[in-house]
């Protein structure tokens, strides 16, 4: 059949050859990202301190006013396109033609899917991803990162559990309610106002903080927060206990200025909540490195971990309680899958421990303590 029409042919080969010098473009222009990133002193006197500085800001200011996430829409109609082409390429399978060769759309479907992921990887690295090879916060605050002790662990436990329970106290006393989600944000940028003043490359405007749309489907996947690199707008998941979001906003924004590894977002987080005005944001980031702190002790004196444990005030054990209700009451088949991948995402862009990552901000924290005398 294909011999009754040649042109076809003609213009069917000269469509696949096009689409391979780009997909070969697409590749070598990849392997310059790769070999750019390799030098970490490179990316942060460069790309970090002098392009994305100015380019974040940009797409936060033309996405920022928006009152809902433009990086939540676009995510949504990607599903809904890639669910399209899986399905058009599942019918191309499967469909019987006899006398037709089915070779040049294999190789054309190839090339696409080729084409489009190589575009992804190089649009997401040019606007954030090259962050995740620079020197980092440890670098820039002058903190001596090196392998802590049980002992050490045992002590930021301890100073954590004073903390969590004075804040707390606090809270109480004050009766101070949880804000509205647009509060909230409002006060993650006066968090940030704070911090700056002690160290000004945490400046962070304009403000482009949005409540996720997808936030149900986050509970069932493991997802508190998230940041889109190609709007650079930080989404929160506020269907989560509250006293859970002031800290995730804080790392999500920790995103946004460019600290690409979540040991390190958080810790930039742990910065800006302890240096707000609100005990509410002591409280949520105190409870949270208390637990990565925890579980880090229990694999290695579990015996002292729940000496610790029991330390908390009443008041702090009904909050850990309903936070561990919401993560039971939202188990799903779908979570550890998810899990995985993104556990394959982080070993891929330099943390070795994948999911585990989040938990290495206790070596932050131990090595701020050690120079600081305080957290």
């Amino acid at each position: 059949m294909a011999d009754n029409y040649p042109h076809l042919v003609i213009l069917n080969h000269m469509k696949l050859k096009k689409k391979a010098w780009i997909a070969i473009i697409l590749l070598l222009f990849s392997i310059i990202i790769h070999l750019y990133s390799a030098n970490k002193s490179r990316v942060e006197t460069g790309y970090t301190a002098q392009f994305f500085p100015h380019f974040s800001r940009i797409l936060r200011t033309f996405f920022g006013w928006l009152p809902f996430s433009f990086g939540d829409m676009i995510y949504g109609l990607l599903v809904c396109w890639l669910t399209w082409k899986v399905i058009r390429f599942c019918k191309l399978v499967f469909r019987k033609t006899p006398g037709i060769s089915k070779r040049p759309r294999y190789i054309n479907a190839f090339l696409s899917f080729f084409i489009f992921c190589s575009s992804i990887y190089l649009v997401f690295n040019i606007f954030w991803g090259i962050n995740y090879n620079r020197k980092g916060i440890a670098w820039q605050i002058g903190l001596k990162m090196e392998k802590y002790s049980s002992t050490d662990l045992k002590q930021i436990v301890g100073v954590l559990v004073e903390n969590i329970n004075s804040s707390k106290r606090q809270q109480m006393e004050e009766k101070a309610q949880y804000p509205s989600n647009a509060g909230l944000y409002a006060k993650v940028d006066s968090a940030y106002r704070e911090v700056s003043a002690k160290y000004p490359f945490l400046k962070y405007e304009p403000v482009s903080l949005k409540t996720s749309m997808w936030g149900w489907l986050g509970n069932y996947t493991g997802f508190t927060g998230y940041y889109n690199p190609f709007t650079a707008e930080a989404q929160v998941n506020t269907t989560v206990p509250t006293f859970l979001q002031p800290y995730i906003a804080c790392h999500e924004v920790a995103h946004q200025l460019g600290y690409a590894k979540e040991m390190e977002a958080n810790f930039v987080g742990y910065l800006a909540a302890s240096n707000s005005t609100d005990p509410a944001f002591h409280y949520s980031v105190y409870l949270d490195l208390f637990v990565y702190a925890y579980r880090n002790l229990y694999f290695t004196d579990s015996v002292s971990a729940i000496s610790y444990k029991k330390q908390l005030d009443t008041a702090v054990i009904i909050d850990l309680k309903e936070w561990s209700d919401f993560n039971k009451n939202h188990t799903s088949i779908a979570e550890p899958v998810i899990r995985a991948i993104y556990g394959l995402y982080l070993q891929g862009n330099q943390q070795p421990e994948g999911v585990l990552s989040y938990d290495e901000v206790t070596g932050f924290i131990i090595a701020y303590y050690k120079k600081f005398g305080r957290i």
